[in-house]
């Protein structure tokens, strides 16, 4: 099974936590078959030229290929690469698994928190765009910690092979 991993590729902490996230899916599912564009040197080697149709064609003729996206969501915002691919995903039916570590979702039942919410600049959850969530929960799911994702993955094969039987 073909799966997009769709992440930021552009800080070295972003490489590194998407390399390391790969791996261990590779380990974990190795009958997935993950692309992973930062790994993808004819497009995104940075010290190469890619004009921004290059890209576009070679990261959604590989969206379309897939039967599963694994999105990162993590940023000051969602990435816009990664808004756009899992737009891609959702036209072409495609499920999409989110990851969404932020820590400030944490104490949803902290009164003080959401006392906070109606005092202007005091906001103590991270906001996520609502239309690329919706994108995704409406095929898909958004998950907080790494373990949960597996079990996310888990749970997709299992329905997929269901399927096929």
């Amino acid at each position: 099974m073909k799966v997009y991993f769709a992440a930021p590729m552009f800080a070295k902490s972003d490489l590194v936590y998407n390399s390391y996230l790969v791996e261990k899916i590779r380990q974990k599912y190795p009958e997935l078959v993950i692309y992973m564009p930062q790994e993808n040197g004819e497009i995104n080697d940075k010290t190469a030229y890619a004009d921004s149709k290059m890209i576009a064609l070679a990261d959604t003729e590989k969206v379309e290929e897939s039967q599963l996206m694994i999105a990162l969501l993590d940023g000051s915002t969602i990435d816009n690469g990664v808004a756009s691919e899992i737009g891609v995903a959702y036209a072409n039916h495609i499920p999409v698994l989110g990851l969404y570590t932020d820590s400030r979702q944490q104490g949803a039942d902290n009164q003080q928190k959401l006392d906070a919410l109606s005092t202007v600049a005091e906001n103590q959850f991270h906001y996520l765009n609502l239309y690329t969530a919706g994108l995704i929960k409406l095929n898909g799911q958004i998950y907080t910690t790494e373990e949960e994702l597996f079990t996310g993955i888990n749970e997709f094969l299992t329905h997929e092979k269901s399927l096929n039987e």
